[in-house]
């Protein structure tokens, strides 16, 4: 497919996805750039007077925080990043919706957590919530809840939770709004003359070698989390653009085809919501380890797991949840809604599907997870 063709498909985007960065927000004096916020408004009211819906998740708080509390240039710890967020958070929303005032746009604060998004209940009250808000036309405003979450601060720097709004919103493009240009051929830290890379496929291998960390100490994502996001939008068969958000009218520009930033095209056949969510959202609640053959059987033929092919149970888990299935080597390879509980299972582990009455008193099903509620990770 050619960068041409794969760009000219973006216009016919419904659902739009926009996250933006601590990096991108940032003026040069450490505070928040009213000018980006000025810019992104523009053109997503364009966006919705054409009739897309758009969602913007955005990071910023921490940033506007520690300028607030005159926490600038120095190492914070978790409690000082978290209190930081706390005041931030309220600049940060200020802006947006001064931005969007302009327009006569109302934005709505949506804080999440991987504890809100992991419990499936939970998981679609937020949908319902969002649906609702983009039928008002109001602009959700979405953000890790940086005062409790704290792997979060350390590490994501909501790229990945923007991959899970992609799920929420049932969205159909994610743009990723950074401080450079796209992923370069090489480390621009390394080297700056790097070039930009126009179009890259999912089945590209290689990525993580050409993506640096963040350098400048103001966001925690980098180049390397922006890509594995990309990743994760393709599995549910959503395109992702990465893009300077400083670049005039970037998004409008990214949504009318123009060659702006790495474009990540997805390959293969899309993830449904619920295994899209089982992957990447749920919330494990225990582990179960089969023997090679029931390995075979899950990657290479596609069945459901038998219980003759458990060796080992771990966690506290009932019929319903979400469990991880390893190999035998510990290396998770799937996920999927277990229809027995640790408990049972761990009394039925190794026993053919014929035995399952006899130990249990009943057998409910010959399954321990059917093939529709599995889904294929092969984490290493």
């Amino acid at each position: 497919m050619t960068a041409m063709k794969a760009r000219a498909r973006l216009g016919s985007a419904k659902k739009i996805v926009v996250k933006i960065g601590s990096h991108a927000l940032a003026d040069k004096r450490g505070g928040l750039d009213r000018a980006v916020f000025k810019s992104v408004a523009g053109d997503v009211a364009a966006l919705k007077d054409a009739g897309k819906s758009v969602a913007i998740v955005s990071s910023g708080a921490i940033l506007a925080g520690r300028s607030r509390l005159g926490l600038m240039g120095r190492e914070l710890n978790i409690p000082q990043k978290q209190a930081a967020a706390a005041v931030g958070q309220n600049e940060l929303m200020a802006h947006w919706a001064r931005a969007f005032g302009r327009f006569q746009i109302e934005t709505g604060q949506v804080l999440l957590t991987a504890e809100d998004l992991g419990d499936r209940g939970r998981f679609l009250n937020s949908r319902n919530t969002m649906e609702e808000l983009l039928r008002l036309r109001v602009v959700p405003v979405i953000n890790e809840n940086d005062t409790v979450a704290v792997e979060e601060i350390r590490y994501g720097d909501n790229d990945f939770l923007s991959t899970l709004v992609v799920s929420l919103m049932q969205a159909d493009l994610l743009i990723i709004l950074t401080d450079i240009a796209g992923l370069c051929a090489e480390d621009p830290a390394q080297n700056p003359a790097a070039p930009v890379l126009s179009l890259v496929m999912e089945s590209d291998t290689g990525l993580f070698a050409c993506a640096g960390p963040s350098h400048s100490g103001v966001g925690s994502g980098g180049m390397a989390t922006k890509i594995e996001a990309a990743r994760t939008a393709a599995r549910r068969g959503v395109p992702t653009v990465i893009a300077n958000a400083k670049t005039p009218s970037i998004i409008a520009r990214i949504v009318k085809g123009e060659e702006m930033g790495t474009l990540f095209v997805p390959e293969g056949r899309p993830l449904k919501e619920k295994k899209y969510w089982m992957a990447f959202a749920g919330e494990a609640k225990g582990r179960v380890t089969v023997d090679d053959g029931a390995r075979r059987a899950l990657e290479e033929r596609g069945k459901s797991l038998l219980p003759s092919g458990v060796t080992e149970v771990s966690g506290e888990f009932v019929k319903g949840d979400v469990v991880e299935v390893a190999d035998a080597n510990g290396r998770e390879i799937a996920r999927g809604l277990t229809q027995y509980s640790g408990d049972d299972l761990a009394r039925i582990k190794g026993r053919k599907s014929s035995e399952i009455a006899a130990v249990l008193g009943e057998k409910l099903y010959d399954e321990v997870i059917h093939r529709d509620d599995l889904v294929l990770t092969g984490k290493r």
